[in-house]
């Protein structure tokens, strides 16, 4: 069980009842958002730029008008796009509760256009060198060892909270130095944050997540402090005290170092849970893509495929938003300036015209690295090396330690939490044997 919409990844069975009527029909629905692919390919067919009555914004879903979209971020901005859709309904009262109890209300550098962003960027990615993260392996191979370990004659897990949380967990906050931890905290503080551009947060809700983001930079702040005293061999101190050859600006200041730091922290463990549990769903509801893992499970090379079409099959994020900052035309639809629009990189994941036969696993794809999980363009992941890591380094530890992985509940049982922004499982009961 692949999708959890059907009896498998090819099935094209719609998750609601009747079929999709696009115009009376919204992502913001439970049901939707939980099995969406019925919805995704409805609107690539007949209307690919969407506008979602209840969201009000429009959603992008066929890969080339998304691959257009990334590749315009003067046009398509990101910054204006997140701030619209950052605690929407909510963001006046959030930002004043932030400078109040929080150490301040920080905006996410990353999260901006070029030619800040530019800079920001360059910055930012020297936490994440290809040599730092390929020493990483055999660290996070320890990691992933030990946790199985814990657990492996139990029988039965929560693949979310006693495997995908606390191993993405514990290796970020050990390459970012955060020693003492509660992995507990740091999974509330993350859904707190996501909550932010879910856009599914009542006024409660706000408010208690308020109080945990101001727990979370409370808690960042006091590391960065002392990071900025005594540096050492960690992100958080590659961050403080990172410099490039501008000459304006060749630092980043407190209240940058402050916002990418929690964006580490948060984007570095909840988006790779997710697809690490989606690897756990696969695995127990997909006998023959577990044996094609098992078959692939020595070959460095088709391991890395692996991750890479469990990635395009089942991506951990949604979608993210943009606006447009002039009137454009995408898809054939003319867009008005300041356009609020959501791009739906899981439909372009599943888009029929780029990958034929999208919900079968084929590791033999020719295109396979064209999958959109990680975005494209200026603003693809700066974490994608590690996330995909983490991912290869889970999958082989799993097969050579765990047998017989099975989902312990119903398909239709899954549940899905209520956020636009992610396709994240709030629980995955499984049952497994110790491999012998």
């Amino acid at each position: 069980m692949v999708t959890t919409e059907s009896e498998g990844p090819q099935a094209e069975t719609c998750p609601v009842s009747g079929e999709i009527k696009l115009g009376e029909s919204s992502l913001s629905d439970p049901e939707i958002m939980a099995r969406p692919l019925a919805f995704y390919r409805a609107m690539r067919k007949e209307q690919p730029v969407y506008f979602d009555p209840k969201l009000e914004m429009w959603l992008v879903s066929r890969y080339e008008d998304l691959q257009a979209v990334v590749k315009d971020p003067i046009t398509f901005s990101v910054e204006k796009g997140y701030q619209e859709q950052y605690a929407k309904g909510f963001a006046g009262e959030l930002q004043e509760i932030l400078k109040r109890d929080g150490g301040g209300f920080f905006g996410d550098p990353i999260m901006t256009d070029p030619p800040y962003h530019t800079r920001i960027r360059k910055l930012m990615e020297s936490a994440f060198t290809a040599h730092r993260v390929k020493e990483l392996e055999p660290r996070i191979a320890v990691i992933v060892g030990e946790l199985i370990e814990s657990f492996a004659d139990k029988g039965q897990i929560d693949g979310v909270n006693d495997f995908s949380v606390p191993m993405t967990v514990r290796v970020i906050c050990e390459q970012l130095g955060l020693e003492q931890f509660n992995a507990k905290n740091i999974q509330r503080w993350s859904l707190a944050v996501t909550a932010q551009i879910g856009r599914m947060q009542t006024h409660e809700q706000m408010l208690k997540n308020a109080e945990d983001l101001c727990e979370l930079q409370n808690y960042l702040i006091a590391r960065i402090r002392e990071r900025e005293a005594e540096p050492k061999e960690d992100m958080i101190s590659d961050l403080v005290h990172a410099r490039t050859d501008d000459e304006e600006n060749p630092t980043l200041s407190f209240e940058e170092v402050v916002p990418l730091v929690r964006a580490l922290l948060i984007a570095g463990n909840e988006t790779t849970a997710t697809a690490l549990t989606n690897l756990l769903l696969i695995l127990a509801t997909e006998p023959k893509i577990a044996q094609q893992l098992s078959e692939a499970v020595d070959d460095d090379r088709l391991l890395s495929r692996f991750v890479e079409e469990l990635l395009r099959l089942e991506p951990p994020v949604r979608g993210l938003a943009r606006m447009t900052t002039k009137e454009a035309v995408v898809g054939g639809t003319t867009l008005p300036a300041g356009a609020h629009m959501l791009l739906l990189f899981a439909s372009a994941n599943d888009d029929e015209t780029v990958f034929p036969s999208p919900r079968e696993f084929d590791l033999n794809r020719a295109n396979i690295a064209r999958q959109m999980a990680f975005s494209s363009g200026v603003h693809r992941c700066v974490g994608l090396s590690l996330a995909r890591m983490e991912l290869k380094v889970a999958a082989r530890e799993i097969v050579r330690r765990l047998d017989n992985i099975k989902l312990a509940i119903a398909p239709e049982d899954i549940r899905y939490l209520p956020t636009i922004a992610t396709h994240s499982i709030e629980s995955l009961p499984i049952t497994f044997t110790r491999r012998q």
